[in-house]
């Protein structure tokens, strides 16, 4: 069937042409599956899908109570696979262009203020190997806005000091780079000098800068799991993730006057509606500000 065919050679785009983690892979054909399952039972295969098929997929997962920003994940995934297919010269034109995406709520993430930083940090025992690695990896995280996959994948080769400036490689291992501060910098290198250089690394490790006591790279999972606990001892009542601290990076540039262009490209995000977010972020603040200090909004 076209669908099988056509799903094979999508996941062969996405991994070859793309060059997209498996996690990313799959969440793509999750996408596609969506489409597949709805128009499938019409007897209506890839190439013969239509604008109005789509806006029938939308209204059913917003029947579904399927959140907007879903729903824009599932298009943006739909976009990708009609891309390909036009590529392909399947099709002349791609019918997912022609669908607008779904209002997505402006969430506003806890953020942490550098107070909040400071008590996070002194949680950590830093006599200690493991807190001690902590520690420096919530300066890295806070004072660069990486993700904490790239943190995890961050490499020694990846370290410019001379530069101040760490090589990043985000999704689709799209590269960029992103300025390390003299702080973040110095804790960084101590730590390599003094206690990941005390590791035995395990085979296959050696290229990677922050490892669990065993030698292997950190996963995504055991930053979770740490922060979590810190934010727990630290008594913040915010809900914090390691994602938390970047966007705690970005709102402190966005409030104190960064052009956002400049922060879309630390941040690494392709579009610039995504980085948007920390303009209300910044709106929030001011008004708070004038909320808390203009005599007249104490008046009743």
């Amino acid at each position: 069937m076209d669908w099988d065919r056509h799903i094979r050679d999508f996941e062969a785009y996405l991994r070859l042409e793309r060059n997209l983690a498996d996690n990313s892979v799959q969440a793509y054909l999750r996408d596609v599956s969506h489409l597949r399952r709805y128009v499938e039972p019409l007897g209506v295969e890839p190439q013969d899908v239509t604008v109005e098929h789509l806006r029938g997929l939308l209204k059913q997962l917003s029947e579904l109570d399927i959140a907007a920003t879903t729903q824009c994940r599932i298009i943006s995934g739909l976009r990708t696979f009609y891309k390909m297919l036009v590529i392909e010269d399947v099709l002349k034109s791609s019918p997912a262009e022609l669908i607008e995406m779904p209002m997505r709520p402006k969430h506003l993430p806890d953020v942490l203020s550098d107070e909040d930083i400071e008590k996070l940090q002194a949680t950590f025992d830093r006599s200690k190997p493991g807190p001690a690695r902590n520690y420096v990896i919530v300066e890295v995280l806070y004072g660069c806005g990486l993700r904490v996959s790239e943190l995890c994948n961050l490499k020694l080769s990846n370290i410019y000091p001379k530069e101040e400036m760490l090589q990043v490689f985000g999704k689709g291992n799209k590269e960029r780079w992103v300025p390390i501060n003299p702080r973040a910098l110095s804790l960084l290198e101590n730590y390599l000098l003094t206690i990941r250089s005390q590791l035995t690394t395990q085979p296959g490790e050696e290229k990677y800068v922050f490892l669990n006591l065993r030698g292997h790279h950190l996963t995504r999972v055991a930053v979770f799991q740490f922060i979590k606990e810190a934010v727990e001892m630290a008594g913040l009542h915010k809900n914090v993730s390691p994602h938390s601290l970047r966007h705690s990076f970005a709102t402190e540039l966005v409030q104190n006057g960064a052009d956002l262009r400049a922060v879309q490209e630390m941040l690494g995000h392709e579009s610039l509606s995504t980085t948007e977010i920390y303009t209300h972020l910044s709106r929030q603040y001011l008004r708070d500000t004038i909320t808390t200090y203009h005599p007249h909004y104490k008046k009743k």
